[in-house]
């Protein structure tokens, strides 16, 4: 797998005195950095501001509902067409069209009116006013939930969009099929803030449905970098045959073979079960046709093989044999399976430290903990870290990496690693990388059991740039063994993009 390294260009001089690391010194505690996207920033304002904290806005006063319309003369008490049209919303006072919508047994019959609608939907113009437009007074729609056409409704009415991650997909359809692209980017924003291994799959399955590219291009990040966990979701049983397929294509999955068989089992059992088959091998197999082929069986040890696909009975008896003198034989048979293992993802680190030393007084370990915070510009996956080893010749270390976030552990794995007794930095990964969302403060921690002298970095840099991604550090309060932005240990960061 290729590996980038992302070291400041300062070159060492040779003749350079060992400095001690500075303590770990912070002048303002850690905050998480907060963006706005430009839809969302405030009116500019042109007068001048005081050094004082202004107090914030109050919260925006809640839009009338259609109860307002029973008091007498509520027009008056509406000070905007926004708030007059929201009055009107779900309300049956001049409603001259009716949507009988959804299937049994939840079925709901919503009032609307035919200008507020074809005002902010093409669709429902056609449907309405053009040269074919409907006179019936009633639309039934079985194919919209009725919670997402509400949804549609209050945008059109009230310019207000309410998304929950229950109803959001179905949001985003009613969103599609009434041609309303505001309210579609709004959900497919929602979608990309929730994104996380456990939902990839599907939101891929449906963003191929919805031909949304860019959450597409999103969810493949999360299911490249996490493979094996989003295989393991219980959402990727429920994509489709065509998504499957796709999955099952992609060189940079960053799993191991066995366990994409297990996952494509689990998905064959599935369909089989939504097809009304009876959960067989030979059943499997059917339902998986082509696609049971894009497994690189090869791929895998003869023991996982031996263990897994071998005695699933989805395999022939012919393709079990030829499999087994694949791994056993000097003359390979011909095979309908890639032999060739995916390449995975590029493999990045940042090096946070421009030089390092060792001291006969340094660095010393006894159960302490090394922890640096750092945020990203843009969403990464962090495999592991790169660790300094013993400075008195090679040596092994027990260690525990954690990675947190506001206190809460995120990942974490206690593992050994062997050092040579040179400067070089030693990698420690996780059992799954760890997805890492824009400005937002992360801690990463070590504790090192093993040989009490070792290198540590000097000259640390607050920010760094690799590749597409910038890293700001800044001291941890958890960081008890001296380890801070201008010295420690935790030199680098691994991670994918």
């Amino acid at each position: 797998m290729a590996m980038k390294s992302c070291i400041a260009s300062r070159l060492k001089d040779d003749d350079e005195v060992n400095q001690e690391v500075p303590s770990n010194f912070n002048s303002q505690p850690p905050v998480s950095v907060e963006t706005r996207s430009p839809d969302c920033l405030p009116p500019i304002s042109w007068q001048p501001v005081s050094n004082s904290r202004r107090t914030p806005p109050p919260p925006p006063q809640p839009l009338p509902t259609s109860k307002q319309s029973e008091e007498h003369n509520w027009q008056a008490t509406q000070t905007s067409v926004r708030e007059r049209n929201a009055v009107m919303f779900n309300n049956p006072l001049m409603a001259d069209i009716h949507f009988v919508v959804g299937t049994e047994p939840v079925v709901e019959k919503i009032p609307a009116h035919k200008y507020v609608l074809a005002t902010g939907s093409s669709v429902f113009f056609a449907m309405f006013f053009g040269g074919l437009a409907d006179k019936t007074e009633e639309i039934i729609i079985p194919d919209v939930e009725p919670v997402a056409f509400r949804n549609l409704l209050r945008y059109l009415y009230c310019d207000e969009i309410k998304l929950e991650a229950d109803i959001v997909l179905s949001t985003l359809y009613a969103a599609k099929k009434y041609i309303v692209p505001h309210l579609a980017k709004a959900c497919v924003r929602f979608l990309e803030t929730s994104l996380s291994a456990r939902n990839a799959c599907v939101l891929l399955s449906q963003g191929r449905l919805f031909e949304e590219v860019e959450l597409m291009q999103r969810c493949w990040e999360v299911i490249d970098a996490q493979a094996e966990e989003a295989l393991k979701s219980d959402g990727f049983t429920d994509i489709d045959y065509k998504t499957l397929e796709t999955i099952l294509s992609r060189e940079t999955l960053n799993a191991q073979e066995i366990h994409i068989f297990s996952a494509v089992s689990r998905w064959a059992e599935a369909e089989c079960r939504r097809q009304e088959q009876d959960v067989t091998p030979d059943n499997c197999r059917l339902v998986l046709g082509s696609c049971l082929n894009l497994i690189r069986m090869p791929a895998m040890t003869i023991e996982e093989f031996a263990n897994g696909p071998a005695q699933s009975r989805i395999l022939t008896l012919e393709e079990t044999n030829d499999l087994f003198l694949h791994f056993t034989a000097r003359v390979k048979p011909k095979l309908p399976f890639n032999r060739k293992h995916r390449k995975g993802l590029e493999q990045y680190r940042v090096h946070r430290f421009q030089s390092s030393a060792y001291r006969s007084n340094q660095w010393r370990y006894r159960g302490r903990c090394d922890s640096i915070q750092f945020a990203v510009d843009r969403r990464v996956f962090v495999a592991g870290f790169g660790l300094y080893g013993s400075s008195n010749g090679a040596s092994g270390y027990q260690v525990k990496i954690e990675l947190k976030r506001n206190g809460l552990i995120l990942g974490q794995n206690l593992t050994r690693f062997k050092s040579d007794g040179s400067s070089n930095t030693f990698p420690v990964i996780f059992d799954n990388p760890i997805q890492v969302e824009p400005d937002i403060y992360y801690t990463a921690s070590a504790v090192l059991d093993g040989a009490e002298l070792s290198y540590f970095g000097q000259e640390g840099l607050a920010e760094m740039q690799c590749g597409k991604v910038t890293f700001q550090f800044q001291c941890s309060s958890d960081s008890t063994n001296g380890t801070g932005v201008q010295g420690g240990q935790i030199p680098e960061l691994i991670f994918y993009c």
